[in-house]
């Protein structure tokens, strides 16, 4: 195997992920690693940059940060719009799945709707209400958006009220997640996308 670059298919053998955001005043960069037993990163699977001046309604993750191989693409089915679904594919354009942001259950807490098609359609939502209303408060105030909301917070994912997926958001003055995986036949380059996504559009 490859020691800079993991091929789509090996990925899939891992269930938790580490997902680490680099800020600087012009970028957003997302590195994903597979975590090891202890916690602490193992080998790059992904890796994004976002422009903060960009649009947000589409997104390229890389293999790595050489750029030279692409694990997975989002994009919106409509600019601007709330509510809207982005499309993911793989790098070779294939569509591997989709999410969306519910706006009427989002009033409380933040959720999506996760579907990969003919397999499952996955609801996330925040774990914590009074997290959840705090933290859209906090993104209320003005230049939070280079001030880090620190409280932890959590993504369940759950099909039929089981729990299949799971974004934590650990303590920190960097964003720091962890994902967790906890179906096997979930396309790791689908939850991986989401998991990114989740900081992305909405500058957390």
């Amino acid at each position: 195997m490859d020691n800079t670059r993991m091929r789509a298919e090996d990925i899939q053998a891992y269930e938790r992920f580490n997902i680490r955001q680099r800020m600087s005043l012009t970028t957003n960069r997302y590195v994903v690693t597979v975590a090891r037993p202890d916690g602490s990163d193992g080998e790059v699977v992904a890796f994004a940059e976002q422009k903060r001046i960009s649009l947000k309604e589409q997104m390229t993750i890389y293999t790595d940060e050489s750029r030279k191989s692409v694990l997975s693409t989002f994009e919106a089915s409509q600019v601007l719009d709330i509510g809207a679904e982005y499309e993911v594919r793989s790098g070779t354009g294939q569509i591997i799945g989709s999410f969306r942001q519910d706006p009427l259950a989002s009033v409380a807490r933040t959720t999506w709707n996760v579907r990969q098609p003919g397999t499952m359609d996955l609801i996330g939502q925040e774990r914590n209400r009074v997290v959840g209303v705090v933290r859209r408060i906090w993104g209320l105030l003005p230049f939070t958006d280079f001030v880090p909301f620190l409280w932890p917070y959590h993504f369940d994912f759950t099909e039929s009220g089981k729990r299949l997926m799971a974004v934590d958001k650990k303590f920190g003055l960097r964003d720091r997640y962890v994902l967790d995986i906890l179906a096997p036949d979930i396309d790791r380059r689908l939850a991986i996308t989401q998991a990114v996504a989740l900081d992305a559009l909405e500058s957390r």
